[in-house]
């Protein structure tokens, strides 16, 4: 395949340029002003941006266990649309990615999609926050990755020694920051919206509690560890003192926590339901101070499919927690960041390839020669509204929205995996 007239950005060398790229047997070749060969496919993407597949580190897909939500294939094809090559699931399926057999399997029928599927394994055997799995051998197996994500890891001791160990093997661990002790009803922030339904709802101070913890625990175990899906204004505060002092964390940030604020709740009802739940304002803008000084180095979806019947609970907060994201998530980086100015187009990108490769160690993640022919072809003017999607889940607020950024092509392994 020859890319013809591409505005390349390289996050990772921060490099733009227009160029053309060949790709042979799924390698980038060669770039540069180049002429087609006999029989070569040429995509002419004159007046698009070309940069390096997206990355999402944080996604469920809800295989095993729950595949009436989403399944490898469906959350693959939701993937390509947004533009992503690359993703993380967690480990929260039924069951539990927590042994070797249980992983083999996912990674094995993940080799059929045509997107790149990666792995987290669990922290803590069935996710119940008693024992550590074992790390090494999952580690082994293909493991990318550590998380009890959904459920936060409430003992302080094990926590650290999970860490310890995760930071033998070289691998990152993400921790989902929720002292279930302060939350009355999880997903609404305890303020506004929870106000204005008349319960207790989830105050900061929960989330809060735990990074400040855990920011400390990064510190003293030389870990990689991950600040999932920040939601708190003071976490992000936290985060960026911890790196201050030295200490190997790295927080994300999820589309819906820095367009949406927690009246969104009042509006949308259980489609803008979250855990951790959207916050004030002020919150919103001090995630995206984070984004601009680099304290938050990810930009994740969380993309969490659900159920209509189930987001239809009655009342609202006893519906599940959580919404698709990958098909919106360059859009809303575009549409939220880089137009009214927090971002530039390469910030936004960095976050959303070369970081989360870098820190997860995957191919990708740069636009070279040599690397994987992984790309995502956009127009960064486009306007557009989503309608309908190619996850098997609608659960969003963002249906009906107008937003910026169209992803045209995606590109993985060399081939167009999806085409606008």
């Amino acid at each position: 395949m020859l890319i013809k007239n591409g505005l390349i950005m390289n996050p990772r060398t921060n490099e733009t340029k227009n160029a053309d790229i060949r790709v042979t047997d799924g390698i980038i070749k060669e770039i540069g002003t180049l002429a087609p060969e006999t029989g070569e496919e040429v995509l002419d993407i004159n007046g698009l941006i070309i940069a390096p597949g997206l990355v999402d580190t944080h996604i469920h897909f809800r295989d095993p266990g729950f595949t009436y939500k989403e399944d490898l294939h469906t959350g693959s094809l939701s993937a390509a649309r947004g533009g992503f090559t690359s993703v993380i699931c967690m480990a929260n399926t039924s069951p539990t990615v927590d042994s070797v057999p249980v992983l083999t399997d996912i990674l094995e029928r993940a080799k059929n999609e045509k997107i790149r599927i990666y792995q987290a394994v669990a922290v803590t055997t069935g996710l119940k926050g008693v024992e550590m799995t074992a790390m090494e051998e999952l580690a082994k197996a293909g493991a990318c990755g550590f998380t009890d994500d959904g459920i936060p890891i409430t003992d302080a001791s094990l926590c650290f020694e999970a860490m310890k160990k995760a930071a033998e093997l070289d691998m990152p661990i993400s921790l989902h920051e929720e002292d279930p002790a302060f939350i009355s009803e999880n997903g609404i922030n305890h303020g506004v919206a929870s106000e204005g339904l008349g319960i207790g709802g989830s105050p900061a101070i929960a989330e809060e509690s735990m990074v400040a913890r855990d920011c400390m625990l990064a510190l003293r175990s030389g870990a990689d560890v991950v600040i999932q899906h920040i939601s708190s204004g003071n976490s992000v505060a936290l985060v960026r003192n911890a790196k201050a002092m030295g200490a190997k964390i790295h927080a994300e940030a999820t589309p819906h926590h820095f367009t949406l604020t927690e009246e969104a709740v009042l509006v949308h009802g259980s489609l803008a339901k979250m855990n951790p739940p959207l916050r004030t304002e002020k919150d919103r803008m001090e995630i995206i101070e984070g984004l601009q000084d680099g304290t938050i180095d990810l930009i994740a979806t969380d993309h969490a499919p659900h159920s209509e019947e189930e987001k239809a609970k009655e009342p609202m907060w006893t519906a599940p927690s959580g919404i698709i994201g990958l098909e919106t998530s360059l859009s809303l980086g575009i549409t939220s960041l880089v137009k009214p100015g927090y971002l530039t187009m390469m910030q936004l990108l960095e976050k959303m390839t070369s970081n989360p490769a870098a820190l997860y160690k995957l191919p990708g993640g740069s636009i070279e020669v040599g690397e994987l022919a992984d790309f995502v072809v956009f127009d960064p003017d486009a306007v557009w509204t989503p309608t309908e999607y190619l996850s098997k889940s609608t659960n969003t607020p963002f249906t009906g929205m107008e937003m910026q950024g169209k992803v045209i092509y995606t590109i993985c392994n060399g081939e167009i995996v999806y085409s606008n």
